[in-house]
């Protein structure tokens, strides 16, 4: 009788933690699709009265996310921004990876620290893996997807570099301490943060600001963004090269600290010259990304 309990409640913990993974897989890959954008941050507090808080930052845009990996244990989300319903440009990319326990965190400037978690630790968790329109490091983080009374999200604090919008205009602080959000509506889903602006140094962490920031996605037809599967379509071979040029970098699992330039060009810039090659490898995309890669040892704090 015993034997026949335990069989019976490991079958129920499988099937239960599969119908979890489906669930979740669901919500990932619900994200995909032709979507209105708005972007909109405000700071909210900052423990310094002298301190004069920033404008709040509004704009929106056409995006297309499609899923150029979907395996087992992998979704590879890449997003296309479209300017003036013709102009395409690659946009940033996100990697969800089940139960992953290989991690880059960031530390400050362009250097990320290699790290690994405990498998028990990361049990039925989905990693989110945040890269650069240059398919670079930029965020990692790993938790739950969530799917209880009626809500539907995935949640988890991560160090990142300033957001595009800061990075060439503020040099007040030098990590963004992220608290991302990701809910699937019934509209098409939402990316709500809670952000700490901080002051990294060598005596530690000290928080500027604070920041509320809501990325809404609303769906509309995919007819709106066929610019975009159009220009994916011709450009997908030469940065599926890239992406396994960085996976071989990335496999080291070592720490990394990239160069601003190279030659005085940045690496976007030397990217989109090599892709007028229609015979590059990706051996050498790998000499040219490892090129960026600074010898020097990642500063320890």
């Amino acid at each position: 009788m015993k034997n026949y309990l335990l069989a019976a409640a490991l079958l129920l913990a499988g099937t239960s933690a599969f119908a979890q993974k489906t669930k979740d897989k669901e919500s990932i890959k619900s994200m995909c699709g032709c979507y209105e954008v708005k972007f909109e941050y405000a700071e909210t507090f900052a423990s310094d009265t002298a301190y004069k808080k920033a404008k709040n930052y509004k704009t929106g845009g056409l995006e297309w996310i499609l899923a150029d990996v979907d395996t087992d244990n992998k979704i590879v989300l890449q997003h296309l921004l479209i300017i003036n319903d013709s102009t395409v440009i690659k946009h940033w990319r996100q990697d969800w990876l089940f139960q992953n326990t290989d991690f880059l965190n960031y530390k400050k400037g362009k250097s990320w620290k290699y790290a690994t978690a405990n498998a028990y630790a990361v049990k039925g968790q989905w990693t989110q893996k945040v890269y650069e329109v240059d398919d670079s490091p930029r965020y990692q983080g790993t938790a739950t997807w969530v799917h209880l009374d009626g809500k539907n999200y995935w949640e988890n604090i991560a160090d990142a570099p300033l957001p595009r919008r800061e990075y060439t205009k503020r040099s007040d602080y030098n990590v963004m301490k992220r608290t991302n959000r990701h809910e699937i509506t019934s509209y098409g889903h939402v990316h709500e943060q809670d952000n700490a602006k901080v002051i990294r140094s060598e005596s530690g962490d000290k928080i500027l600001a604070w920041e509320k920031g809501m990325n809404t996605y609303k769906k509309v037809d995919d007819s709106k963004c066929q610019a975009a599967a159009k220009f994916w379509a011709s450009h997908a071979d030469y940065w599926r090269k890239v992406r396994g040029a960085w996976d071989e970098i990335l496999a080291r699992k070592t720490d990394i600290t990239l160069l601003p330039k190279v030659n005085d060009k940045y690496l976007y810039e030397v990217l989109d010259e090599m892709e007028k090659d229609k015979n590059v490898t990706q051996a050498q995309l790998v000499k040219t990304l490892d090129a960026f890669i600074s010898k020097e040892e990642i500063t320890k704090k």
